[in-house]
């Protein structure tokens, strides 16, 4: 059959688009191409930003502000108090919190990962009456509730106690759910290998599964840690000698003496030299982690 047959069909060919997209870096009908309306717009929020800030620095009445907050003088007569007392008990609560929340949280995932219905449903609801409490019902429920409903009962290491059961109670709900999505990132294979090789269920999870989950939740632990420093400001609930006042009471007590926000100030300030270099050290754990994976 020759070309010219009408029986035969040329092959289809797409037709030609009417509308071709701009090659990147075309300027559009406006003139601009999209990297310089990005580059103008973020040069205009850019502009207000510092609008704004040029207009709450010129309106602000710096002087009453350094009369109220920045008394040299007395910021002075802070040290070391602020940082042999205030700041030592603050670190000894968190880290007292910390530690009998990561145990306490271990058990509760375990028992949220258990094939024992009653520790699932326990560990349930463990965690969600103590994440959808605030932390100053819990301490106030440590400091109240616990000496009513066991008299003569006293919770070893005094104030140190309290401090760490209440911390813990409430780090341990949230720790409890991160420990427990470390446990089931880790591959199945793992717990199954372990079997194989004849480790019982209980030694292959402490031996195997359990320390490759803490390495997957570190950052997010790390983040709690500084989420416990900052609560444990709670304490003052409790009721504390002057011997056992952390920053945020320390800094409260000064200021109602003096008349004056400079020891708040100043006890802002020495929680930023916790948090800050702990914030560093979140941001280095993720980085790494996602390095790793």
């Amino acid at each position: 059959m020759s070309a010219a047959d009408p029986g035969t069909s040329a092959p289809d060919t797409p037709a030609p688009d009417k509308h071709p997209a701009p090659a990147p870096g075309t300027p559009t009908r406006s003139g601009l191409s999209k990297r310089q309306r990005r580059a103008l717009s973020q040069g205009v929020q850019y502009a207000l930003f510092a609008a704004v800030v040029i207009a709450l620095g010129a309106t602000a009445d710096w002087g009453r502000l350094a009369n109220q907050f920045a008394q040299t003088d007395l910021a002075k007569q802070l040290f070391p108090d602020i940082i042999t007392t205030a700041l030592r008990n603050t670190v000894l609560y968190t880290l007292s919190g910390f530690l009998f929340g990561l145990v306490l949280g271990v058990v509760v995932a375990l028992m949220r990962l258990s094939s024992v219905g009653p520790y699932r449903w326990v560990a349930g609801i463990y965690i969600e009456i103590f994440r959808g409490l605030p932390a100053l019902l819990i301490f106030i429920f440590v400091g109240v509730a616990v000496p009513l409903a066991f008299p003569g009962t006293e919770i070893p290491g005094g104030t140190y106690g309290k401090v760490a059961l209440a911390l813990g109670l409430v780090s341990a709900a949230y720790m409890a759910e991160t420990i427990r999505a470390g446990i089931q990132a880790v591959p199945k294979g793992q717990l199954e290998a372990a079997r194989s090789l004849g480790f019982s269920h209980t030694r292959a999870m402490v031996s195997i599964v359990i320390p490759q989950a803490f390495r997957i939740v570190i950052p997010p632990l790390t983040n709690e840690l500084v989420l416990l420093f900052k609560d444990s400001s709670l304490v003052l609930f409790l009721g504390v000698t002057l011997q056992e006042r952390e920053l945020t009471k320390f800094g409260r007590d000064l200021a109602s003496e003096t008349a004056n926000s400079t020891p708040i100030l100043v006890a802002g300030l020495c929680y930023l030299l916790v948090t800050v270099p702990l914030g560093f050290v979140v941001r280095r754990l993720e980085a790494r982690a996602a390095e790793a994976r």
